[in-house]
């Protein structure tokens, strides 16, 4: 009985070996559209494997499709939109236990590699999450939604401040213009007719 909890250990052991011999992957993937840096999937899986091969730890990788749908992209052209769910199962080559975990991940092409990137995407984040490996991003820090949210208060913001508007031409001008010409003309007048009024 002794002997069975001890085999059980070692594939934990093992596992916060590789846990800590993967700790940290360094982003060296570059999308220059988007403009940011990115740890790619073989950036992971070269580091994972090396980690788990070293430890005696087998990987096996069962992928199975989700979903599969035309989508419109932002241009208007059809792409096709792949969501895939992978099980992985790692294996301890010398006590035979194992551990289980699943990733889920969404792919979108034009062409026919959406079922790939899905896949690609699965295994990356299923081997990130489940081994805490860091790479700097976070997807709750996204600066462009901080950015957009900002944007739509400033929006609302100015959709809610009173406007105001020249009763001469009817264009908008600000509170500034419209308190000096109400001061000086007693009516709210944008610049241009109040240049007007004063050479009339």
């Amino acid at each position: 009985m002794l002997e069975n909890i001890n085999e059980r250990r070692k594939i934990s052991k093992k596992l916060v070996l590789v846990m800590e011999e993967c700790s940290h992957i360094i982003k060296q993937g570059v999308n220059e559209y988007h403009n940011y840096t990115y740890a790619t999937a073989e950036d992971v899986l070269v580091k994972v494997n090396k980690s788990l091969t070293k430890n005696r730890i087998a990987s096996i990788v069962i992928p199975c499709l989700q979903s599969f749908k035309e989508v419109q992209n932002l241009k208007g052209n059809t792409e096709h939109l792949a969501t895939v769910q992978v099980k992985i199962e790692l294996i301890d080559s010398e006590s035979g236990e194992s551990v289980k975990f699943v990733g889920i991940g969404s792919g979108q092409d034009m062409g026919d590699k959406a079922v790939m990137k899905a896949q690609t995407a699965a295994i990356k984040y299923a081997y990130m999450m489940s081994l805490c490996i860091a790479t700097g991003d976070d997807p709750e820090a996204d600066s462009n939604t901080d950015r957009f949210t900002e944007k739509r208060k400033e929006m609302k913001v100015r959709n809610n401040e009173k406007h105001l508007i020249c009763v001469q031409c009817r264009a908008e001008i600000t509170e500034k213009v419209a308190k000096y010409s109400f001061e000086k003309y007693g009516k709210k007048l944008c610049i241009k007719c109040q240049r007007l009024g004063a050479v009339a």
